[in-house]
């Protein structure tokens, strides 16, 4: 008998493409977990930083804190950061096609993760949950994003992940992949067909499948490459492949808000 689907694991991201911490109940809004990937690094173009270019930001932890982050590096050290007030300054900032204004935090957190990443960053915050429609293709025009790649959440299964472990001569922890949510129980590759899932009392709708990039190939605290391409070249080898590229784990909206907790069951409510 297949096992039931339970939620067994929740992770925020606070700040884009930096480490994320476990949670152990979390609040859903429509532009996903509360406090997720709300604040961003940017260079001085006012463009998205992320690991796919700097591996480097794997080092830097977060930890939220009331009214702000503590940024946390193994040689910089540690720095407090801030929230933005109303007279913060404004930055125009891109997250690949999309532009909007985020508030920029005080130099001293630029300073500190330049120091960290080698590069010239600024750390900018996203003030307004609607800014950034997500996309219409799979979306309605009242559902928005923070500063995610493009959707409000990210699912994955325990069931998939084993399935592509026992075809690497080394099994990954489904940390590589970044996820917000992981359900345990069901079958690999299940998730292909669900639609729309509840949680709790969230509803979730699959709006797509995502597509993975270099950042699977880093280790998850480390950023470095460990074993070459993998695993995106077995996920292509067993079918993973797409026109869009190699994909694992879903792109979520939220439909409804309210909180979620590990251990919650979860429930298929839409298939297709």
């Amino acid at each position: 008998m297949t096992p039931p689907l339970r939620l067994t694991a929740i992770t925020r991201y606070p700040v884009k493409s930096l480490r994320g911490h476990p949670l152990h109940d979390a609040a859903v809004e429509r532009c996903g977990i509360a406090g997720d990937r709300r604040w961003m690094v940017i260079d001085e173009a006012g463009r998205f930083v992320t690991r796919r270019e700097v591996p480097a930001m794997a080092l830097v932890a977060v930890t939220p804190l009331d009214g702000g982050l503590l940024l946390d590096h193994p040689v910089v050290g540690r720095c407090e950061v801030a929230l933005p007030h109303a007279a913060s300054p404004i930055v125009a900032a891109r997250v690949w096609r999309d532009m909007l204004d985020l508030r920029l935090a005080a130099p001293t957190a630029g300073i500190f993760l330049s120091r960290a990443l080698g590069r010239i960053v600024h750390l900018a915050y996203q003030h307004d949950v609607d800014s950034r429609p997500v996309d219409q293709r799979f979306g309605h025009a009242d559902e928005h994003v923070s500063l995610a790649d493009g959707f409000p959440l990210l699912i994955a299964t325990a069931a998939s992940l084993a399935a592509l472990n026992a075809q690497l001569a080394v099994p990954i922890e489904m940390e590589r992949f970044r996820p917000n949510l992981v359900v345990d129980g069901g079958l690999a590759w299940e998730e292909d067909s669900w639609r729309r899932l509840r949680i709790g009392a969230v509803v979730l709708r699959l709006a797509k499948p995502c597509s993975r990039c270099v950042i699977t190939t880093q280790g998850a605290l480390t950023g470095e490459r460990e074993q070459g391409d993998e695993p995106l070249t077995t996920l292509r080898a067993i079918g993973r492949g797409r026109p869009g590229g190699v994909i694992f784990g879903d792109n979520v909206i939220p439909e409804t808000t309210g909180t979620i907790r590990v251990g919650d069951p979860v429930e298929i409510i839409e298939r297709g």
